[in-house]
């Protein structure tokens, strides 16, 4: 598993009519222009922590989506259709209290009969579908290619080139980390006792006077980690998070002995064998909280003063367990997407992806199906801090067969992720990146959403980047049903706010880049902007 000002469509050439006209009151409010903005000097509030990705880039200085600023000024007194929304993740916590509300229920199928009521080949399927079964760990793809033999002689190869540099490191890194982690919780927990207080500063370490050597080294261990910004037990929890992901590389991920896929029964290489997984797609691991983060992003309830609000209202939630701790499968990837499309789902969000993708084919062929559908694809870019653009950086699913080819379809979407910082630190570190491949930028670093339990915390990736094109798609789709998925897919890369600025991109380590040439928009999205063309498009001012 592994960024973005209103431009004229005039020279905008793609073919298509809009098939209806919106009958709801006409938009007229201008749409945000970017205009030189100096990076924020004030931290921001942690009301705004929470929820930086709904401000507003003008007049909060924040690259948000501007979506309070939507809702209060243009959709307020407006009313939309339900859209459901197919989530193509891990599993969902379907009692939490921010979601429960918001779960697409299906009409046809009775609860726990054991019986598949609406004859569409899945049994008690009423919030969606489990591809997984009972498993949770699972390999990444280039150990079951080692482990299976998949594919050619080089196929293997550039398979096992690939884990052999990813395990050394998660070898090596795990007891390091495991010791730097007990010695910094050991001193912390001394210097706690030292000074007789829970939280103390980098001044209280300054002034206290260590009793022995060994208790100066804690002490300068204590300063030397506050020194880089961090108060303890920030830094333990990054660090517990570090051993937590080589723990689970070293146990399953690059672990060519392990096989996760034992307890779901099938042949995940055989596309025809379709009679396994289950109607429940709950969450089956407390650590299980990826597709509840994701889904709290795109739809918790709005306005409930519980957790977080959703960027979008008017939408029901298909959650399709698919992902597991690990690389997902083709085959469940494919199939969950025919599901979401023949249930009703009108968008699609995918946060997720893989290097290696021997059965691809059935994605494209997937992928193609919804579009035939009309169904919106929002993919994450990927959190490598990578070029897309280069043949050695391949990301799966996409939508080109070939590196750089032309698109097997149009109603894919690739999301790149922003931090909260404008200016040059804008574009997250991890982010992916890539003029022809990743084609717009949105809020991904330290989101703050949904996690299992009832309970809310921040996750970053492009992971948490896509959930909020795909609300705002669903939005959308909600406010102007009669725009084509193509459509929308245009109307949310021509409306976004196109910051004249250099980022820095992949990393310290990285380079220097404009912002207009690490996508194919060059823009932030925004759904203010959005609702504003999705509003001139229906009305014909503005024909795609």
């Amino acid at each position: 598993m592994n960024k973005p000002l209103f431009k004229s469509l005039a020279s905008l050439s793609i073919g298509l009519l809009v098939m209806g006209c919106s009958t709801s009151a006409v938009i007229t409010a201008p749409p945000i222009s970017y205009t030189n903005i100096s990076p924020r000097i004030s931290e921001l509030s942690v009301s705004d922590t929470k929820r930086w990705g709904h401000l507003d880039l003008i007049r909060d200085t924040i690259p948000g989506m501007s979506v309070d600023r939507a809702y209060n000024e243009l959709l307020k007194k407006r009313k939309g259709q339900t859209v459901v929304v197919g989530v193509i993740d891990s599993g969902i916590d379907l009692n939490h209290e921010d979601i429960k509300d918001v779960l697409w229920v299906n009409p046809g199928e009775k609860p726990g009969d054991g019986i598949d009521n609406d004859g569409n080949g899945y049994i008690d399927d009423i919030h969606g579908f489990n591809f997984l079964g009972e498993s949770y760990h699972e390999q990444m793809e280039i150990a079951r290619i080692i482990r299976l033999k998949i594919g050619t002689e080089t196929y293997q190869a550039a398979a096992k080139a690939a884990l052999d540099s990813k395990l050394p490191e998660a070898k090596e890194g795990l007891p390091q980390l495991q010791q730097i982690e007990q010695f910094v919780s050991m001193a912390h927990q001394n210097i706690q006792k030292e000074l007789g207080k829970e939280y103390y500063s980098i001044e209280d370490l300054e002034k206290y006077s260590p009793k022995t050597p060994q208790e100066e080294q804690l002490v300068g261990v204590l300063i030397q980690v506050m020194g880089m910004g961090q108060d303890i037990p920030t830094a333990l929890a990054d660090l517990n998070q570090g051993i937590n992901y080589y723990q689970g590389q070293v146990d399953y991920h690059l672990n060519v002995d392990f096989d996760g896929r034992k307890p779901v029964g099938d042949n995940p290489y055989d596309f025809n064998d379709r009679k396994y997984g289950n109607g429940n797609p709950n969450i089956r691991d407390s650590k299980e909280s990826h597709g509840t983060h994701v889904a709290g992003i795109i739809a918790a309830t709005r306005g409930n003063r519980k957790g977080v609000d959703g960027v979008a209202k008017n939408v029901k939630i298909m959650s399709l367990r698919a992902v597991p701790d690990g690389d997902e499968y083709d085959k469940d990837v494919a199939l969950a997407i025919r599901y979401a499309v023949d249930n009703g789902a009108k968008v699609i969000n995918a946060s997720f992806g893989k290097g290696f993708s021997p059965n691809a084919e059935w994605v494209y062929e997937a992928l193609i199906y919804a579009a035939s559908k009309d169904v919106l694809f929002v993919h994450a870019a990927g959190n490598d801090g990578a070029d897309l653009d280069d043949p050695e950086n391949p990301n799966f699913p996409n939508d080109h067969k070939l590196r750089n080819s032309p698109e097997i379809s149009d109603n894919v979407i690739t999301v790149g992720a922003l931090s909260s910082s404008f200016g040059p630190e804008m574009v997250a570190s991890f982010s992916n990146y890539g003029k022809l491949n990743v084609d717009i930028f949105a809020p991904g670093d330290g989101i703050y959403s949904s996690m299992p339990n009832n309970e809310y915390d921040f996750q970053g990736g492009t992971s948490m980047a896509a959930p909020a094109v795909a609300g705002m798609a669903a939005m959308i789709r909600s406010y102007y049903p009669e725009l084509t998925a193509v459509q929308v897919k245009y109307i949310i890369m021509n409306s976004g706010i196109e910051p004249q600025i250099k980022v820095m991109i992949g990393g310290p380590e990285g380079s220097e880049k404009s912002f207009a040439e690490i996508s194919k928009s060059g823009k932030i999205a925004n759904l203010y902007n959005a609702i504003i063309l999705a509003d001139q498009v229906s009305r014909r001012e503005i024909i795609l």
